[in-house]
């Protein structure tokens, strides 16, 4: 049932069961589909839905979100209560732009973001890719003074940081940019994509915190430093992490549905509304965004804080006993070592603090404050989220910036690398 008054909208069923909400989200689709080739818009700031009857404590309604981001027109269905009463009535109620002043502002906040990632992802990958491969080549050389434990950490990381670039950067965000019409937004192909871009990124950032635990026990924990700071060792943590949240994310593909077919192939990816209505979705919801990225954030927080204390602790003790014996102002090698270790931990784990911060912050809000349930379907903190994004996969390229500041044995070997097609060019000339 629709109905219009003046500017408004109204959808209205019998909502008893799942499969009323499905039907009820189809009439809502094809209001979008007729908004859309009329060239009209709904305003979802005052988008509202009401019951005609009194609930009983457990109901679920369907509701309008609306998001325009490259031209393309999305909807889903959010889960309010699980359960909806016989014969109550949902009208859901749809008003257009009231002011064209109203439309024009949501439309420039969109348009700006979408004109940032057209110019943002493209540069992105452009670093992250060669900055990635070069700090591959570089620490497989194993010339840059570190530990091999060390060393399979950081050249792990930097493939993780590959694959985040590779699958989520250039094949599912600059691919929904720039290259609307290939292969890559096939929905099985999408969904795969879907699949591997956050095994990347659960992979990067937990080989982030496994790497600041094996410094923490490097130099916090002596006894357990012989046996577990070890390049077998890591390698089993490596390839450990990487299995489980691959298995983790198996689910993920089932999450999106097409959101439209194209001579009978479904196209593109989005939410199911299933994920918002069922419990094992909800449950899966949480689980992920509690791994990544409160979880990592808090534990890199807490081993930085553990290790800072130890340092300061051993640092006092070493020095009172230089001072002790006979007054050698000689530097210590043992402190100078450590030093550089330290730095590079700090440094790596300072940088995913920051660009992760803006993540992290916005994940407390909402799901502390429920905005994930409100009705209002108009998200005021969507920007606060874009940036979030933007800055998480920065984080992707930062890390080879930091060993060429940090470590001096990197630097040369970078130096090395840089020269060398130019040593091999002149050798061939000569």
């Amino acid at each position: 049932m629709i109905k219009k008054l003046a500017d408004d909208t109204n959808i209205g069923r019998v909502v008893n069961s799942e499969d009323e909400s499905s039907r009820m989200q189809k009439d809502i689709s094809g209001l979008v589909r007729w908004a859309d080739k009329w060239q009209m818009e709904f305003n979802p700031e005052t988008c509202e839905a009401t019951v005609e009857k009194r609930l009983p404590d457990h109901f679920f309604i369907s509701l309008f979100n609306y998001v325009q981001s490259r031209n393309e027109v999305w909807n889903r269905v959010i889960l309010v209560k699980p359960k909806l009463s016989i014969d109550e009535k949902v009208i859901l109620r749809i008003p257009l732009y009231s002011t064209e002043r109203h439309r024009l502002h949501t439309e420039m906040r969109l348009s700006l973001f979408t004109e940032i990632e057209f110019v943002y992802y493209p540069v992105l990958a452009a670093i992250g890719v060669p900055v990635n491969l070069l700090a591959i080549v570089i620490l497989s050389r194993g010339k840059c003074g570190l530990s091999k434990c060390i060393t399979r950490y950081l050249v792990a990381m930097a493939s993780a940081d590959l694959l985040v670039i590779a699958c989520n950067v250039i094949l599912y965000r600059i691919a929904h940019l720039y290259w609307g019409d290939t292969f890559l937004l096939y929905t099985p192909v999408c969904r795969f994509i879907l699949f591997l871009a956050p095994t990347a990124t659960d992979s990067s950032v937990w080989l982030t915190v496994a790497f600041t635990f094996d410094r923490f026990v490097a130099i916090s924990c002596q006894k357990l430093k012989t046996k577990y700071c070890t390049e077998k060792t890591s390698l089993v943590i490596i390839v450990t992490l990487s299995a489980l949240f691959g298995l983790k994310n198996i689910p993920r593909p089932f999450v999106y549905d097409h959101y439209r077919t194209v001579n009978n192939i479904p196209r593109g990816c989005r939410v199911s509304s299933q994920f918002y209505i069922r419990p094992a979705w909800i449950a899966f919801s949480w689980i992920e965004q509690l791994l990544t990225p409160l979880l990592p954030f808090c534990l890199i927080l807490l081993f930085n804080a553990l290790t800072v204390r130890r340092i300061l602790v051993a640092s006092r003790a070493r020095r009172s006993l230089r001072d002790l014996s006979n007054g050698e102002n000689d530097k210590d090698p043992e402190m100078k070592n450590r030093r550089r270790s330290i730095v590079l931990l700090f440094a790596i784990s300072g940088s995913f603090i920051l660009l992760w911060m803006t993540t992290v912050v916005y994940f407390l809000y909402y799901r502390i404050s429920g905005v994930f349930n409100h009705r209002s379907l108009f998200n005021p903190f969507a920007t606060f989220e874009q940036a979030g994004i933007l800055l998480q996969l920065l984080s992707s390229c930062t890390n080879t910036a930091i060993y060429t500041v940090t470590q001096s044995k990197f630097r040369e070997e970078l130096l090395n690398v840089i020269k060398y097609p130019f040593t091999l060019i002149g050798k061939l000339v000569k």
